[in-house]
Formats: structure tokens, sequence, C-alpha cells
């Protein structure tokens, strides 16, 4: 390996790249706002964000993605995305101002044409960098939604100061306060009305690369096709809310009622769905594991509900502390990343190193069982139905680990303790 392919040299090549952005933007900013209108559009500029990041992670509680992620995310929508619209917006205005000698069109095709294309794409490279260099955390649609709502809040973070600070110079030099100042109007439509924007656009993208992760290697324009087609969606969609502003005294309410609002609320529909077929994966997926000794019979169906996960954690947090907890939520990842793999797997979008990643996460929960099973045995029977869901194996039930044609169903055997589950390590229950 050379000590440019390193992993260390990426990562110190990437908070280099981040860190001068950010420096580089921050004082660009600070040129065009003065000191204390970008300290003023930074205060105002931060509120939506923890709504949103929060919004977010719910969204991505079942497999949720590693930290340094996200961080990479929000740091490259805030820092190199945001520096990279600055430069490249104002030199295409600028451009098309000394070509056609008319500043009032140059601003309007800035808006409504270039910055679009500049912007979705800018924030669309965070994406593709965490498609093809995270790709075992870029599994399916929520994943990339998350990883490009993420870059996109913090992106419209640093704009919203841009703005924020603007408009508070200009209240300054015309008088204007309270209510009826240009600051309150621009936070009212920014972070009142719209903190989605910029995330519901690149959203589209993060759906597109998505459904690329749930291709096959062998269907190259299925892999290829969905990216570019929600980036040419984003820039459509950005095209159009940035053009409201020219339609009239009202067009710019008439867009955000009659389509951005459904927009958005199809869009979250979406999400929430997929989040819910996420949930049926694993209550389909793991009960082989339960046969292979892996998981006890209860576990496939607390893993696949949110509310006993809460509950396991609560549990072992009570009995163990946050360290207990911690490795119970750490179980829950486990558990559903494997159940992910062996879903691809049925549908021939794994590699050759499914057995290793299969034994790699096997192993992981094996290490944890002693903390995780008490606490999702406790989930389980707590958010069980009369007859709860799970099947019992060995003489009442499943007949095969491979062939099971027929499920029995019967109260948890409470009384098999974990000597009942000794798996052996080498036979895993999938071979692709």
């Amino acid at each position: 390996m050379h000590w440019w392919q390193r992993p260390w040299v990426r990562y110190g090549a990437l908070i280099v790249l981040l860190t001068l952005s950010g420096l580089v933007i921050l004082g660009l900013v600070r040129e065009q706002t003065g000191t204390q209108g970008f300290l003023v559009g930074l205060g105002l500029a931060v509120l939506p964000v923890p709504l949103l990041i929060a919004a977010f992670r719910w969204l991505d509680r079942v497999a949720p993605a590693p930290w340094r992620n996200l961080v990479f995310s929000f740091a490259w929508g805030a820092c190199a995305a945001a520096l990279m619209a600055i430069v490249a917006n104002s030199f295409a205005t600028q451009w098309i101002a000394t070509e056609t000698a008319d500043p009032s069109r140059a601003d309007t095709l800035g808006a409504t044409v270039i910055a679009p294309v500049v912007e979705e794409s800018a924030k669309a490279a965070a994406v593709l960098l965490v498609f093809l260099f995270r790709r075992r955390d870029f599994t399916g649609i929520l994943d990339g939604v998350v990883t490009a709502g993420i870059t996109a809040t913090g992106f419209a973070f640093t704009e919203n100061i841009l703005y924020l600070g603007n408009a508070f110079g200009t209240d300054q030099l015309t008088g204007g306060s309270g209510v009826a100042s240009v600051t309150a109007a621009t936070f009212f439509v920014r972070v009142v009305m719209s903190p989605f924007a910029h995330p519901l656009f690149t959203v589209l993208t993060g759906i597109g690369f998505g459904i690329s992760a749930l291709a096959t290697e062998r269907r190259r324009p299925g892999r290829v096709l969905p990216p570019l087609g929600g980036l040419l969606l984003a820039m459509g969609m950005h095209a159009l809310w940035n053009g409201s502003s020219v339609l009239g005294e009202y067009g710019f309410f008439a867009v955000y009622g009659a389509f951005m609002v459904p927009s958005f609320g199809l869009l979250t529909w979406l999400v929430v769905w997929t989040r819910q077929r996420e949930l049926r994966t694993v209550r389909t997926e793991l009960p082989v594991y339960v046969a292979a000794g892996w998981l006890t019979p209860a576990q496939p169906f607390a893993l696949g509900s949110m509310r006993a996960r809460r509950i396991a954690r609560r549990y072992a947090r009570r009995h163990g502390g946050r360290a207990a907890a911690r490795t119970v939520a750490r179980y829950e990842a486990y558990a559903t990343s494997l159940a992910f793999l062996r879903h691809r797997a049925r549908r021939g979008r794994v590699g050759t190193d499914f057995a290793a990643r299969e034994g790699e996460l096997l192993r992981e929960l094996w290490r944890r069982r002693d903390a995780a099973r008490p606490a999702l045995e406790h989930a389980a029977r707590a958010t069980a139905p009369p007859v709860p869901p799970w099947p019992v194996y060995g003489a009442y039930g499943v007949h095969g680990v491979h062939g099971a044609t027929s499920l029995a169903y019967a109260p948890y055997p409470a009384h098999l303790g974990h000597s009942a589950y000794r798996p052996n390590p080498y036979a895993y229950p999938y071979h692709p």
C-alpha cells in the first residue's frame, strides 16, 4: 500500500481541506456582514440546526450512521460546499453582468439558474464521497436521506448567517427595528417558514444514491441513473424555489403552499415508510440466527420495534448504568446491520466478503450478549401482544434452518437459559 492510500493520510487531507474551507468562508462572510452582523446572523442561524439534526437522527434510529459521517457531512455543507457556492455564484453573476451589461438580469439568472446548479452539485459531492468511501455505512434510501439532509443543514446554516447578517447591516443603515425590520422578515422567511428548504432539495439527491445502493452490481444503469436523476430533480426544485421571488408579490407564497409544503409532506411520508420497512426487514431476517443459536427467540421481535429498543436501553441503564445502555445500543446496531446484510445477500447485492462480514457482526453480538439479552428479553415481554409474534424453534416448531415451512407460536420459553443457545461460530446460517 502506497503512503497516500493509507486511511490516516486521507483523513488528514480531508480535515485540512475542511479546516481551510471553514477559515476562508468565515473570513468571506465576516467581510460581507461586518463583525456585529456576523454575530447576529450566527446567533439566529444556529436556532433551527439542532431541530433539523434531531429530526434526521430520529429517522436514522433503526441503523444509526456513525457520528464521524454526520460530522463530515455537516462540515462539508457548512464549509466546503458553501465556499464553492459563494465563489462560483459570484464569479458567474459578475461574468453575466459584464457580458450583458444588465446587472438585474444577471442577478435573476444567478439566482434561478446558476445557484441551483452550483449549490446542489457542491452538496451532492458530500453524499458521493460517503457513498464511495464509507460504503459499508451506506446501504439504502434512509442513509442517503440522512447524509444529504445533514449536509444541506450545514449549508443552510452558513447561508443563513450571510443573509441574516446582511439584513442586520441594512437595518443599521436604514434604522429599521422590531417586527418591521429586514432582519425580522429574513428570519421569518428563512428560519421559521422554510428551514427545511435546502434539506428538501438535497434529500432528492440522497434518495437517488440510496436507490443506487440497493441496485445489484450487474445493473450498472440502475446504479448510475438514480443519483443523476435525483440531482436534476434537486436542481429543478431549487430553481423553482429561487424563481418564486420573481413571480410577483404573492409568487413566493403560491410556490410555498402549492409545491413546497406538499413535497415536504410526501418526502416525509416516504422516509417514514422506508423506516418502517427497515424494521420489518429486521423482524424477517433475524429469526434464522435464532435457529442457529446466535439470538434468543424474543430478540427479532424486540429488535424490530423502536419502542422495545428504547425499553431495552432504559432497562440496561437502570440495572447497569450508562455503559450497559451503550452496550445494548451497539448490540441493536450490529443486529440491524446483520439483518440488512442478509437481506441484501438474498437479493444478490453483496460481494464475496459476505461470510467475513457476517462473521464479524456475529462476533460483535456474541461479545455483548450478556448485557443485551436480558434487556431485550425484558423489552420483548413488556411490548408483546397476548400471543407473542416470535417463533419457537426445536420441538415446538420450525424444522430446519434453511427450508422452514411451518412456524408455531407459543409463549416465550422463559425457563431456557443462555446455555440453550450455544452456537457453532463456524456454521454461519447463510452463504450466498
